[in-house]
């Protein structure tokens, strides 16, 4: 088995599309979907397309589906992604609200060449939880406890690594659709024993006007900061430090 990762979407579906047409021709047996997937412009459009998936991808949650979920249900917000849940919230409808309701925090999977792998969205045990390529491994054993898998593949931070972390080898695959760094959207391709970390690039300009364009209130802005602008991975890490105690 093979399987492509997909994580932080963000709803940019120029992005994802082009991921997708990239996984296929990389002849990905499986998908899975690392959480963050609909809290962006286009949220009903991805939900739409990665439904029609099907039985291919496998779905965690992260701390965007909890959120979106709970906006859709008119729970109130908490927190400094409140705001952008409840937006999201008005552009979608029921069965997008079905499709991130209940998936789980975890899924282990036996990857060919690599064993047992688990994938989440932040950490095993919280999935808004901050752990960085350079947090220190007494921070990495603390989050990974009672972990048993050897290979553990997350999200959220959306910046790409691959790095040991007392014994344990620690996947990030970046993000799909609000990239820190070098512009592309970024994926990784599990399999044969290796682990690739890939870039597709897309069309940063073309996608920025089609996000624009979409019902999203500050769609307009959301493109320039994350597609056409995106941040820096060193300012990014500056502004994680202050949610990891590091």
């Amino acid at each position: 088995m093979r399987v492509a990762v997909l994580a932080d979407v963000h709803a940019n579906l120029p992005a994802l599309e082009a991921v997708l047409a990239d996984v296929e021709a990389h002849g990905a047996d499986r998908i899975v979907l690392l959480g963050d997937i609909a809290g962006g412009p286009m949220p009903a459009e991805t939900l739409d397309v990665l439904a029609g998936l099907g039985e291919r991808a496998t779905w965690v949650h992260g701390n965007g589906e909890r959120e979106l979920v709970d906006a859709f249900d008119g729970k109130p917000g908490e927190g400094r992604n409140a705001a952008d849940a409840a937006t999201c919230a008005a552009l979608i409808e029921q069965r997008h609200r079905d499709l991130m309701a209940g998936l789980p925090m975890t899924v282990t999977l036996d990857v060919d060449g690599l064993g047992p792998t688990l994938f989440c969205h932040a950490t095993p045990r919280r999935d808004d939880e901050f752990v960085l390529v350079d947090s220190p491994i007494s921070r990495w054993n603390t989050v990974l406890e009672g972990v048993d898998a050897g290979l553990v593949v997350c999200g959220h931070t959306h910046m790409p690594f691959d790095r040991l972390a007392a014994g344990r080898r620690v996947v990030n695959p970046g993000s799909v659709g609000m990239n820190y760094g070098p512009a592309g959207a970024y994926w990784a391709l599990l399999g044969d024993g290796a682990v690739q970390l890939r870039r597709t690039a897309y069309d940063a300009g073309a996608a920025a006007e089609r996000i624009a364009a979409g019902r999203h209130p500050q769609a307009g802005w959301w493109a320039e900061h994350y597609v056409t602008r995106p941040y820096g991975d060193a300012d990014a890490l500056e502004a994680f430090a202050e949610f990891t105690g590091d």
